[in-house]
């Protein structure tokens, strides 16, 4: 899983692993690097969306390798699918290890994200082109 992630990805977040997100053997918590995924998918649907979005699924997260301690976690997003009120992206964390190029992917999993209203209703995404999308 060395390399580099997909050239249709864009990176939407890239934050450090730090002491407080480990347990005691340095291994950052699942939890942590899920919720750096969802960030990312709310950063980017809310783009899409011109507005407010909320998390309404999450497709079989897969962790594939441990996050480690001063790792810089990479959080890359692509657009699948844009409904009539709903966001489907892509997500997939890579890790760069200190003063290293290389990355390695760590996780991956498909959010689903809505969007909505002031009041938490669901309202339409607006259309635009495909293009804006990329």
């Amino acid at each position: 899983m060395d390399g580099n992630p997909p050239d249709t990805m864009e990176m939407t977040l890239r934050t450090l692993a730090m002491p407080a997100d480990a347990n005691p053997a340095g291994d950052i918590f699942g939890g942590w690097v899920m919720s750096q995924m969802d960030l990312a998918a709310f950063v980017r649907a809310n783009d899409v969306a011109g507005g407010r979005t909320v998390t309404v699924a999450v497709h079989e997260i897969v962790f594939k390798k441990p996050v480690k301690i001063g790792d810089t976690l990479c959080v890359y997003t692509d657009i699948v699918k844009v409904g009539r009120t709903s966001i489907t992206l892509k997500i997939e964390a890579w890790t760069r290890k200190h003063y290293q190029d290389s990355r390695e992917k760590v996780t991956e999993a498909v959010f689903v994200m809505v969007s909505v209203d002031d009041d938490g209703n669901p309202r339409p995404v607006p259309s635009r082109p495909t293009e804006a999308l990329a």
